[in-house]
C-alpha cells in the first residue's frame, strides 16, 4: 500500500506532550519512542517509517474481518448522512439498532432473546453488574448481590468491570467495588497439583465455585462470570471437565451464569460464540470487539429470555449510555456481521485455518524455550519457560516475554507478551501462507530470545 509521508519525530513529540496512553508505562515508552501506526490492509499494519508488520493480534483481539474493508466506511458515511446520532432513551429507537438486535438474536443461542447495547466490553460488564443485581431485586431477593469471578480474569477496566476481573495489578490501583469475589483459574500448566490430570484440575477449579458460594451463603450470590477461554490472562483454555461442572453448580444454587465473549465471540473459536464451541448455556453473554471488528466502538449484552422477562416486567431499568445503540456504530456492526456470515469466515476458521494454526504451532514444542502451547481456533499462547520439566518460568526481572515481543516486532510480527506467554489472535481472514509467515517469524524470534537470555 502507498503510505503517506509522516514526520515520526514530530508526531512522537506531540504524543509525549499531550497523549496519555492506556495500559502504558509512559515514561519508558517516551524514552524509547512511540511506535506510530499510519495504515493497515488485510492482516498487515504499516508504521510511519514504512515498516510492514503482520498483525498477529488483530489490533486488540478485534479486527476479525481484517483491515481495509472500504464497504464499512461506505456504510458509516451513508448512515452519518441519514441519521448521525440519536439516543435510545425515552421510548425511541432507529432502524440500524433494531436491525442489529434482530440479527444478533438470529445468530445467538436459542435461549437468547434480547440485546442491550453499550460502547465497549467494559461498559457491557458494568451493565451485567447492574442487571444481575436488579434482576434479583425484582425477584424479591435483593441480597443476591455477590458476583464470583476468577483470578487472572479480564473483564474490562472501568471500576466495576476491573473489579470483576482478577488482575491484581489493576486492583492495586484504586481498589475494587464491594460484592465481588474471586476463585482459582482453570490453568492446568501452573495450577495443577503433583500428578493431577487436566480433567482433575478442571473439576477442582470448578468446585472452587461451590466452596465460595457456601462460604458467602447461596442467598447472597447472584452470578458467576467467566470468559469461555481466558484471553488477556494468556489464552487459558479450560479442561473439558470445567464448564459442565460450573454449569451444574450454577443451577444447583440458582445463580446466573455470565459468559464474557468479548474476545471469543464472532468466529474466534470456529463458531459464532465460544459458548457453542464449549457447550455453555449462559444467562448473559458479553459482546464487543469482533461485533464491529473494531471499526466502530460498540458492545453489548446478549440476554436470555429468563432474565429479559424479569427486567422488562419490573418497570424502568434505570441504566444506559449516551451511545447505547449509536446508529452509525450499529449500522457498521450489522454490515460487519453480514461480512463474516456471507464470506463463510466461521467455517473457514473451524475447518481450515484454526486447525492449521494449531498444527503449525505444535511444531514449536521442540524449541528449548517452549513449555506449553495452548490454543483453540484462531487464538493461542506459547508459554516460555526456563525448565520444561518443572514448568518453571524465568525470573520476572529477565522480562523474557518483553524480549521476545520486541524481537518479533523487529522481525515484522505483532505478538503480545502476557508475563512469560506470547499470545496471538490474528484476523479471521488470515491465509495459510500468512500463518506460515507467522510461524517462521515466531520461531526466529524465539531463537533470538534464547540466544540473548542464555548467551
Amino acid at each position: 500500500m502507498n503510505a503517506k509521508q509522516h514526520d515520526t519525530k514530530a508526531l512522537q513529540e506531540l504524543d509525549k506532550q499531550h497523549y496519555m496512553h492506556p495500559f502504558t508505562d509512559s515514561k519508558a515508552m517516551h524514552e524509547k519512542g512511540t511506535r506510530i501506526i499510519t495504515g493497515a490492509d488485510g492482516c498487515y499494519i504499516y508504521d510511519s517509517e514504512g515498516g510492514k508488520v503482520l498483525d498477529g493480534m488483530a489490533g486488540l483481539w478485534c479486527v476479525n474481518i481484517g483491515y481495509g474493508r472500504h464497504e464499512l466506511a461506505d456504510v458509516a458515511a451513508k448512515q452519518m448522512r441519514e441519521l448521525p446520532y440519536y439516543n435510545s432513551f425515552f421510548g425511541t429507537a432507529h432502524p440500524p439498532v433494531i436491525k442489529l438486535a434482530a440479527q444478533l438474536k438470529k445468530l445467538a443461542p436459542d435461549h437468547i432473546s434480547h440485546v442491550f447495547f453499550t460502547g465497549s466490553g467494559s461498559e457491557s460488564n458494568d451493565t451485567n453488574v447492574r442487571m444481575v443485581r436488579h434482576y434479583w431485586q425484582a425477584k424479591g431477593q435483593p441480597n443476591k448481590r455477590i458476583i464470583i469471578s476468577r483470578d487472572n480474569a479480564y473483564h474490562g477496566s472501568t471500576m466495576a468491570s476491573m473489579s470483576l476481573g482478577g488482575m491484581k495489578g489493576m486492583h492495586d490501583q484504586g481498589g475494587i467495588i464491594d460484592g465481588i469475589e474471586h476463585i482459582m483459574q482453570p490453568h492446568w500448566y501452573h495450577e495443577a497439583l503433583a500428578g493431577e490430570t487436566e480433567e482433575q484440575l478442571g473439576l477442582r477449579a470448578a468446585q472452587a465455585l461451590e466452596t465460595k458460594i457456601i462460604e458467602c451463603g447461596a442467598e447472597n450470590v447472584g452470578a458467576f462470570i467467566g470468559e469461555p477461554v481466558q484471553g488477556a490472562g494468556a489464552v487459558i483454555v479450560p479442561p473439558a471437565s470445567y464448564w459442565p461442572e460450573i454449569q451444574r453448580i450454577c443451577k444447583k444454587y440458582d445463580i446466573l451464569l455470565i459468559a464474557d465473549e468479548v474476545i471469543t465471540g464472532f468466529g474466534r473459536t470456529g463458531n459464532w460464540f465460544a459458548c457453542e464451541t464449549l457447550g455453555i448455556e449462559a444467562d448473559l453473554m458479553t459482546i464487543a470487539k469482533g461485533l464491529s471488528s473494531g471499526y466502530m466502538p460498540i458492545g453489548g449484552v446478549l440476554i436470555s429470555d429468563r432474565v429479559a422477562k424479569v427486567v422488562i416486567e419490573s418497570g424502568e431499568f434505570a441504566h444506559g449510555y449516551t451511545y447505547s445503540g449509536h446508529p452509525v456504530a450499529a449500522a457498521v456492526a450489522s454490515a460487519n456481521v453480514s461480512i463474516i456470515e456471507n464470506e463463510g469466515m466461521i467455517a473457514l476458521v473451524r475447518d481450515e485455518t484454526g486447525p492449521y494454526l494449531q498444527q503449525r504451532l505444535a511444531e514449536l514444542r521442540d524449541h528449548p524455550l517452549v513449555g506449553q502451547i495452548r490454543g483453540i481456533g484462531l487464538m493461542a499462547a506459547i508459554e516460555l519457560v526456563k525448565d520444561k520439566e518443572s514448568h518453571a518460568n524465568y525470573p520476572k526481572e529477565v522480562g523474557i516475554g518483553g524480549i521476545c515481543r520486541d524481537y518479533a516486532l523487529a522481525n515484522g510480527l505483532v505478538m503480545r507478551a502476557v508475563g512469560d506467554s506470547m499470545i496471538m489472535c490474528p484476523p479471521l481472514i488470515i491465509s495459510k501462507l500468512e500463518i506460515d509467515e507467522l510461524i517462521e517469524k515466531t520461531r526466529k524470534s524465539l531463537d533470538q530470545t534464547l540466544t540473548q537470555v542464555e548467551g
